[in-house]
């Protein structure tokens, strides 16, 4: 069984340790800090790692001198933060002066401010929040009379990825696709009793969390965006019908009493990052979904219950008791439904009537995003390759490749081509060649930390359908349901929390954000490796991977160790880490018109609100960091979307801080006054519309 740890106080964290309160972490996550992970497997690279523990630092370092030179890239996304240590000092803050072209802003210092502060020259404006009306006859919010079919017709609660698709035939307009990530009760209402919702509170949430698809018109001369209630927006909420396709479909482990056919689910929750695809759709991971079922300990059957163990599920983690009002969350009466969520969720914005897709092809795991790279030469040209972490401790790597080639355009055909895509190909985790270390973060003697790596295929699906499992023992449909069991028996390399993962669109090398792990060789708990450096990892750190991307082989390099510049155990990318922006608990990534990286945060441990921060790739200047925002106390930085000119970022759970609720409100953003904080999406462009860092 999964153990608690000692309950973290309403004091907050110990001294140093991450930013994020642990109400957010009950609420958003199941309060995964407290348990020991669900990862108890002892596969066989660690077991090798253990074996060769004992050598010493010295031939430690030699051994890295002579690792592989690679490059690589990691993105980050969080879920629950988990602690960090430094000053904090802001150390840039400087003009730009020879910055690359995207850079070219004065850096944003650090600051506990209950604002979005963005850099001198830049104007800022909210798009839409937190009940703001999505669908045609939505009314206007009302904090103090909220409804369930209110709040199923307006934007919802915490919103997370953000992603702008243009509309065909109308120049200006977008559809703004955006997560809705997890409901926190206790700031959604005043009067909220822990524990005890009532079935209006807990239905409204469950009309809160989904995703949103909303018409947006750009403003002439800004960088602003006005919303249109009107016909081609959508809302998904948890009761919305989604088709599942792929080897899951229809297997005895999804059928319930509802559906016993098992291809039709209801809702999608959880959603924290995503992606968009060539073809003008919207990829959705669902994530933390263990944390809205009840019973887990009252499934009898043995085996069930330890599938469910090993994706986390706990009683004490049902924050939410859905399962009250509503018996497909009570496991003990619905056991499978737990097996209906977890899958990269995919939706067509440019058809409202459309049933969205949840691809049971590409695994279920505790899916951060998937992001898209399409081959563009050789043999292999038109093949899709989709990247995603699963964002819980001492979790893998996934990557699936598409043995169905892209379609050009974004006809009618083309799309509906485009979108069997990601049911037809293999599914593969990655495994790491890094050699073990003290632990400390140090530099190794080359002067970089870098390795080899390789894919483990564990599933593939075929055009008609039939489908190969790669794991002894293990089904098709087993491998792409209980993922997780199938990437421990081919020894996948635990990691620090993969959170979002992209590839650069100028380079293809792929970017990781690795959040952060404090656990990380405590206990008898994986010990730290060269792409793992640190135990008790609180700050997190971004890898690069130089992948063949159709292949199975590829190298890699980690671009930050991230935490506070003045301290040992960090690294820049080799800048010098007096010029830069301190950076901790990266959480998700994306790539400005330049190819520079920009990563948001989520759990900052340096004592100052999170933030968003470019990254210098190539060159002398590589590692340089600069940060270009930060949000208000207590919110994360999500999102993010960087165009020429305009940046938008998704704030979620502003004034989320401990002994603060509805009825004691430690924000008032983004309205002022005595109002209650609304989590909301923001634009941010430069002064006359100019492009953004030039």
């Amino acid at each position: 069984m999964r153990i608690q740890l000692p309950l973290f106080t309403s004091a907050g964290l110990d001294a140093g340790r991450s930013s994020r309160a642990h109400v957010t972490c009950r609420y958003k996550c199941g309060d995964a800090c407290r348990h020991d992970p669900g990862n108890s497997s002892d596969n066989t690279y660690f077991r090798d790692v253990v074996r060769t523990a004992a050598v010493s630092r010295r031939s430690v370092l030699k051994t890295s001198a002579g690792a592989a030179v690679a490059a690589g890239a990691a993105s980050v996304l969080a879920a629950c933060g988990d602690g960090g240590s430094g000053t904090g000092a802001s150390t840039s803050g400087s003009a730009s002066g020879d910055a690359l072209p995207g850079m070219k802003f004065t850096a944003v210092p650090a600051n506990t401010e209950d604002a979005v502060v963005i850099p001198d020259g830049y104007r800022q404006e909210i798009v839409i929040r937190w009940g703001d009306p999505v669908l045609p006859g939505a009314p206007e919010f009302d904090f103090a009379n909220q409804t369930p079919e209110a709040q199923a017709g307006q934007f919802g609660f915490n919103n997370d990825f953000a992603g702008l698709i243009p509309v065909d035939g109308a120049p200006g307009h977008f559809y703004l696709v955006a997560n809705l990530e997890y409901p926190t009760e206790p700031f959604m209402f005043t009067g909220y009793k822990d524990g005890e919702p009532t079935e209006q509170q807990a239905r409204i949430a469950m009309a809160a969390v989904g995703i949103a698809v909303v018409e947006v018109v750009a403003q002439n001369g800004s960088g602003a965006l006005k919303t249109v209630v009107g016909p081609r927006n959508q809302r998904l909420t948890a009761a919305s019908p989604f088709r599942l396709t792929g080897p899951v479909a229809g297997s005895e482990f999804v059928r319930t009493t509802a559906d016993p056919a098992g291809t039709t689910i209801l809702g999608t929750f959880a959603n924290c990052s995503g992606g968009l695809t060539p073809w003008g759709t919207m990829l959705s991971g669902e994530e933390n979904f263990n944390n809205y079922f009840a019973n887990a300990g009252k499934v009898t059957d043995k085996t069930a219950a330890k599938r469910l163990e090993r994706y986390s599920f706990a009683d004490d983690d049902d924050e939410h008791h859905w399962g009250r009002f509503d018996k497909r969350f009570d496991l003990a009466v619905e056991p499978n439904e737990a097996n209906r969520f977890g899958y990269i969720v995919e939706v067509d914005p440019h058809d409202p009537k459309a049933v969205p897709v949840k691809h049971s092809s590409m695994g279920r795991f505790k899916h951060e995003s998937a992001n898209i790279y399409v081959v563009d030469s050789g043999p292999d040209k038109g093949t899709v390759v989709a990247y995603s972490g699963d964002d819980e401790k001492f979790e893998y790597i996934y990557k699936f490749v598409s043995s169905r080639k892209i379609k050009s355009g974004l006809s009618k055909t083309a799309r509906e081509h485009n979108m069997r895509i990601l049911d037809e190909g293999t599914l593969y985790v990655a495994t790491f060649t890094a050699e073990p270390v003290d632990g400390s973060g140090a530099l190794p003697a080359a002067g970089k930390f870098a390795g080899k790596g390789s894919w483990k295929p564990l599933l593939t699906v075929n055009a008609d359908g039939t489908a190969r499992s790669y794991i002894a023992g293990m089904s098709p449909a087993e491998v792409a349901v209980f993922t997780r069991e199938a990437a421990d028996a081919v020894g996948a390399t635990k990691m620090d929390r993969p959170e979002d993962i992209e590839p650069n669109p100028k380079t293809g090398k792929v970017y990781c954000a690795l959040t952060n792990n404090s656990d990380r060789g405590t206990d008898g708990k994986a010990a730290a490796d060269l792409v793992n450096p640190r135990n008790e990892n609180k700050n997190g750190q971004i890898l690069e991977m130089t992948d063949n991307h159709t292949g199975t082989e590829f190298t890699w390099e980690l671009l930050l160790v991230c935490g506070d510049p003045a301290a040992a155990d960090t690294y820049y990318g080799g800048f010098d880490k007096t010029k830069v922006s301190p950076i901790s608990c990266p959480d998700n990534v994306a790539f400005d018109p330049h190819g520079n990286l920009w990563i948001s945060t989520d759990g900052n441990a340096l004592d100052s609100n999170d933030g968003l921060f470019a990254v210098a790739l190539d060159g002398d200047r590589r590692g340089e960091t600069k940060q270009f925002l930060t949000v208000p106390k207590g919110a994360e930085t999500c999102g993010p979307v960087i165009d020429s000119n305009r940046i938008l970022i998704a704030v979620q759970h502003p004034g989320e801080l401990d002994d603060h609720s509805a009825d004691n409100p430690a924000s008032h953003w983004p309205d002022g006054g005595n109002t209650q904080p609304r989590p909301s999406v923001v634009a941010v462009w430069r002064d006359g519309g100019t492009p953004i860092g030039v």
